[in-house]
C-alpha cells in the first residue's frame, strides 16, 4: 500500500500526451472547428492553442539571470525645483534611475523639463549620477540638451566612463513623430555622427543614439511593424557612424533600442526576446561581435485610459511584468493618472512600487530568459522575427527608414493595422475595461498637480512627411462620456436608456447587464423596468431586454406598447433570426448583440437624442 504521507511527484500521475488533450477538446467542441481555438495577431501571425516544449532553445543573451532591471522613473514637471524634489524622492523610494523628459518629446504630455543649462542644473542639484541610471527623452529641438548633459558631468568633475548615461539621440524618430523637419537625413547624418563621437571621444560610454519603437506603437501600429522599424532605424544610424569614421563595432555598441510594453503580454515578451535576436542577426551580417543589446522598455500609452484610471495600474502591472520576462533592461512606468494631467507624489509612487513588488516580492529578475524554451513564447519569438526581418528588408528597399517616413510607406501600413485594432476596439473585440467594458459612469477622477500642459510650439520645417499620431485607444468612448458629462452639467441629468425586461429576471438578467454596459460605455444612464415604466423613466431611448422565453406576441406587444409612449428609437439586444421581421414591425428599429459596432451605435443614439419630438 502506498504511504498516504509520501510527497507527490509528477511520475504518479499517468503520461498525457497531445493526442489526449485533443481528445478531450474535440468532445467539448461538439464537433466545432478546431480552427476556432487559434487565435491570430494583427500581423497576421497564428497563435496556437497547446504547444509542446520547445527543449532545443538556447537563451537569449540579454540581462544576466539574478541581475534586476533598472526602475525608472520619470522627471518631467516644468518647475526645476520640483522636479528636482521629485527626482530626489523617486531615488529615495527605490528608483534606480531617472528619465530626464523635455519639453516636446514623445512622451511628455505636454509638459517636460525646460531645455536650458540653467534648469537643467536645478533639476540634478544634489542628485550624484553615479550609481544611477539617466536616460534622455528628447525631442528635435532639444537635441542639443545631450551635449548639455554631457558638460555637466564633466564640471562637476565626474568621469565620463563612471556614468551610466543613455543619450537617446533619434533624429528618424523625432521626424516620425513630428511630420517635419528642418533637415533631411544626408544633412542631419553627419552632425548626428559627429555629436556621437564627441561625446564618445569624451569619454561617455553610451550607448548614444536610440532606435524608439514607440513612435509606430503609440500610432496604433503592431509588433511587427515596430519591430521592424526599430530596427530600420537601427541600422541607418549605423550606417551613418559607419561613414563617418567610427569602427563597426563601436558603432554597433553605440545604439540601443526603447519598446512599448503594453498589456498584450506574452506578445510583448515576445517582442522584447526577438529584438534581441534581429540585432544580433545584424551583428552577424555585418561581420561583428554580437554583443547584447540594451533594451529599454516603457509602459505603453495607448492602452491608457482617462475612465477608470486605476484599471491603469493592473495593464501597467501585466506590461512590466511582460517587459521584465522579455529580458528589459530597464522599464519605465507611466503613471496611471497621466492622461488626466502630471502625476502627483501618490501615482508616482504606484509607478515606482509595482516595479519593486515585482522584482523583490515576485523575484521575477531571478532567471536570465525565462521564456527560453517554452514552446509558445519560442514560435512567438520567432514568427515575429521572421515577419519583421520581411518588412525590415521592404524598408530597406524602399531605401531606409527616412524614405520610408518621406514616402507615406510606414505611415499607411501602420494606418491599416490602426483602424482594424479601432474597429475591434469598437466592436467589443478589444477589451479595455472601464472603457467600453464594465464603466462606471458616476466614478469620481483622482487628483493629479495643478500644472497647466504647455502649448506646442512651432518649429522649422523644410522637409515633411505624414506624422504618425500619438493615440490612445480609448479616446473615442472617452468623447462619448465627455458629452454625457457635459449634458449632465447643462441639465442635472445624463441621458438615459430605458431597459425595458420582460419575463423572470433570471432568465432576462443576462440581457440587461449586457445592454447597461453596452450603453453606458457611452455615457448613457441605464434604468430598468417593465414596458409600462418606460413613461416615468424620462428616457428618449429604450432597449427591449427580453426573456429568451417570450413568445412573439409578447415581444410585439411590449415594442409597440414603448413605441406608443413616445420613444424615439427602440433597441433590442439579442440574436433575433427570423424574428426580426415581426420586431421591425412593432418598432424596433436596431439590434445590438455581441460583435455589434458599439461605437457606432453609440454615437448614432447622440445623434437621435438631438432630434426634436414629432
Amino acid at each position: 500500500m502506498a504511504n498516504p504521507k509520501a510527497p507527490i511527484s509528477a511520475t504518479d500521475f499517468p503520461a498525457a500526451t497531445e493526442a489526449d488533450w485533443r481528445e478531450l477538446v474535440d468532445a467539448v467542441l461538439k464537433g466545432g472547428s478546431f480552427e476556432r481555438l487559434k487565435s491570430r495577431t494583427y500581423d497576421g501571425l497564428t497563435i496556437e492553442p497547446l504547444y509542446s516544449s520547445a527543449r532545443e532553445a538556447s537563451v537569449i543573451a540579454g540581462r544576466p539571470g539574478g541581475t534586476a532591471w533598472a526602475v525608472m522613473q520619470r522627471v518631467d514637471h516644468p518647475d526645476p525645483a520640483a522636479a528636482n524634489v521629485q527626482a530626489r524622492e523617486d531615488l529615495d523610494g527605490g528608483a534606480a534611475g531617472l528619465v530626464l523628459v523635455f519639453a516636446g518629446s514623445v512622451s511628455a504630455n505636454g509638459f517636460g523639463l525646460e531645455a536650458n543649462s540653467a534648469a537643467l542644473t536645478r533639476v540634478l542639484d544634489g542628485i550624484d549620477p553615479r550609481g544611477i541610471v539617466l536616460d534622455l527623452n528628447l525631442s528635435p529641438p532639444t537635441r542639443g540638451m545631450a551635449r548639455e548633459v554631457a558638460t555637466l558631468i564633466k564640471n562637476r568633475g565626474i568621469a565620463p566612463s563612471a556614468i551610466d548615461l543613455r543619450f537617446s539621440i533619434n533624429p528618424i524618430g523625432g521626424f516620425a513623430a513630428a511630420g517635419h523637419s528642418a533637415q533631411g537625413w544626408q544633412e542631419l547624418a553627419p552632425s548626428f555622427a559627429a555629436t556621437i563621437a564627441a561625446l564618445a571621444n569624451d569619454g561617455f560610454r553610451g550607448p548614444f543614439a536610440v532606435a524608439d519603437g514607440r513612435v509606430i506603437h503609440n500610432a496604433g501600429g503592431s509588433e511587427v511593424q515596430e519591430l521592424a522599424f526599430a530596427l530600420a532605424n537601427a541600422v541607418t544610424y549605423l550606417r551613418a557612424l559607419e561613414q563617418s569614421g567610427m569602427a563597426l563595432q563601436a558603432a554597433y555598441d553605440a545604439i540601443y533600442f526603447r519598446l512599448a510594453a503594453d498589456a498584450a503580454q506574452f506578445l510583448t515578451t515576445a517582442k522584447f526576446r526577438a529584438m534581441r535576436k534581429l540585432w544580433a542577426r545584424i551583428a552577424t551580417a555585418a561581420g561583428i561581435s554580437a554583443k547584447p543589446a540594451i533594451v529599454t522598455a516603457e509602459t505603453a500609452w495607448r492602452m491608457l485610459t482617462r475612465r477608470d484610471t486605476y484599471g491603469n495600474i493592473l495593464r501597467s502591472t501585466i506590461a512590466v511584468a511582460a517587459a521584465g520576462f522579455g529580458g528589459a533592461d530597464a522599464i519605465t512606468v507611466l503613471p496611471h493618472t497621466a492622461t488626466l494631467g502630471l502625476p502627483d507624489a501618490f501615482a508616482r509612487r504606484v509607478a515606482r512600487n509595482m516595479q519593486l513588488i515585482l522584482l523583490q516580492e515576485s523575484n521575477l529578475a531571478r532567471v536570465a530568459d525565462p521564456a527560453a524554451g517554452s514552446g509558445a513564447f519560442e514560435a512567438l519569438t520567432e514568427q515575429l522575427c521572421f515577419a519583421a526581418w520581411t518588412q525590415f528588408q521592404e524598408i530597406e528597399h524602399a531605401g531606409g527608414a527616412w524614405p520610408s517616413l518621406e514616402s507615406g510607406l510606414l505611415q499607411r501600413n501602420v494606418a491599416a493595422v490602426r483602424a482594424a485594432r479601432q474597429q475591434a476596439l469598437a466592436r467589443g473585440k478589444e477589451i479595455l475595461t472601464g472603457t467600453n467594458a464594465y464603466p462606471d459612469i458616476a466614478e469620481a477622477p483622482p487628483a493629479v498637480l495643478a500644472v497647466a500642459p504647455r502649448a506646442a510650439s512651432d518649429e522649422p520645417a523644410n522637409v515633411t512627411a505624414p506624422s504618425l499620431p500619438r493615440l490612445r485607444l480609448a479616446e473615442p468612448f472617452e468623447a462619448l462620456r465627455d458629452k454625457s458629462d457635459r449634458i449632465l452639467a447643462a441639465t442635472g441629468a445624463r441621458p438615459k436608456v430605458f431597459l425595458a425586461t420582460l419575463g423572470a429576471p433570471a432568465e432576462f438578467t443576462a440581457r440587461v447587464n449586457f445592454a447597461k454596459n453596452f450603453f453606458e460605455a457611452g455615457g448613457f444612464e441605464a434604468v430598468s423596468g417593465s414596458s409600462r415604466d418606460y413613461r416615468a423613466a424620462q428616457a428618449a431611448i429604450a432597449c427591449l431586454c427580453p426573456s429568451g422565453k417570450a413568445s412573439e406576441q409578447e415581444l410585439a406587444s411590449a415594442a409597440a406598447a414603448i413605441k406608443r409612449s413616445g420613444a424615439r428609437h427602440i433597441y433590442f439586444t439579442g440574436r433575433v433570426a427570423a424574428q426580426e421581421d415581426m420586431l421591425r414591425a412593432a418598432g424596433v428599429q436596431t439590434f445590438i448583440d455581441e460583435g455589434s459596432d458599439a461605437l457606432a451605435t453609440l454615437i448614432a443614439a447622440y445623434d437621435i437624442l438631438q432630434q426634436k419630438d414629432h
